[in-house]
C-alpha cells in the first residue's frame, strides 16, 4: 500500500517505521517545510495519507487531502471544534477521514472498558466519578482528546452528570459535573485514570502507555483497514467493538 506522511515529528517517525516494517511504501513525507506538495503527483499517488500534526494545522492539511482525493487518518487533536464541517463534507461525498483521539488498540479497549463500567455506575449514584490524565511537556491541548472522549462516553451514560469541567485551583466544581484534571510531565505518553468515589471506598481504572508506538501501530492499522471506503470514520469502525 502507498502511504503518505503528513507531520514528520516523533510520532510521524515512528509511524513510519512501522508501516515499512509491514511492507507498504512511503510515497511523500510533509512537514512545515514542503506543505505545498500536498497538491503534487507524489501526494496524489497514495491509497491513503497519515496525518499528525498540530491542531492549527490539521484542519487545512485534511481539507487538501480532500481536494486530492486522498483518504485521511488523522490523529491531531485539540481542534474538533471543526469536526462537524469535516463530517459533513464525508457524508456529501466531498472527502473520506478517519478520525480518533486515541489510535491505541489497549486504549480503545480501555474506553469500551469505561463505558460497560458506566453502565453498571450509573445504578450507584453514591459513587461520584472524576477523569485525570498526564502527558508529556510538548503536548498543546489540555485536557487531552483522549480524556474528552472518555468524559463524553461517560456522560452520555450517566444521566445525572450534565457536562465535564477541567479542574483548576481553588475553583469548585459543581456536584453534576464531571471533574477532569490534565498534568504536564517530563515525557510520559499518556496515562488516563477514570475514579468513582464513595464514602465506603472507590473504584479506579487506568490506561498506561509505555511508548507510542502503540497509537502508531494503530494508525498503521487505521490506515491499511480505510482505502475502498468513503465517508467519516472512528477506531470504532476499525476495531468493530
Amino acid at each position: 500500500m502507498k502511504i503518505a506522511l503528513i507531520g514528520h515529528g516523533k510520532m510521524g517517525h515512528i509511524i513510519e517505521e512501522i508501516a515499512r516494517s509491514r511492507g507498504h511504501e512511503i510515497v511523500k513525507i510533509i512537514d512545515e517545510h514542503n506543505l505545498h506538495e500536498l497538491a503534487s503527483e507524489e501526494f496524489r499517488s497514495a491509497d491513503v495519507a497519515i496525518e499528525f500534526t498540530r491542531p492549527d494545522s490539521a484542519v487545512d492539511n485534511i481539507l487538501k487531502c480532500f481536494a486530492a482525493g486522498v483518504p485521511v487518518v488523522c490523529g491531531t487533536t485539540g481542534w474538533t471544534d471543526s469536526l462537524p464541517e469535516l463530517q459533513d463534507m464525508c457524508g456529501k461525498g466531498d472527502g473520506t477521514l478517519l478520525w480518533s483521539s486515541n489510535f491505541s488498540v489497549g486504549m480503545n479497549i480501555f474506553m469500551a472498558l469505561n463505558r460497560y463500567l458506566t453502565k453498571i455506575m450509573a445504578k450507584f449514584p453514591e459513587y461520584a466519578p472524576s477523569l485525570d490524565e498526564t502527558h508529556h511537556i510538548h503536548k498543546l491541548d489540555h485536557p487531552s482528546g483522549t480524556a474528552i472522549t472518555l468524559a463524553e462516553d461517560l456522560l452520555t451514560l450517566y444521566p445525572s452528570m450534565k457536562g465535564w469541567e477541567e479542574t483548576e485551583e481553588s475553583r469548585v466544581i459543581e456536584d453534576d459535573l464531571l471533574p477532569v484534571t490534565s498534568h504536564r510531565e517530563g515525557e510520559v505518553p499518556g496515562i488516563h485514570s477514570i475514579t468513582w468515589n464513595s464514602e465506603a471506598d472507590e473504584i479506579t481504572i487506568t490506561h498506561f502507555a509505555h511508548s507510542r508506538a502503540g497509537f502508531a501501530l494503530g494508525a498503521v492499522l487505521a490506515a491499511e483497514w480505510l482505502p475502498g471506503h468513503q465517508g467519516f470514520f472512528t477506531m470504532k469502525n476499525v476495531l468493530d467493538f
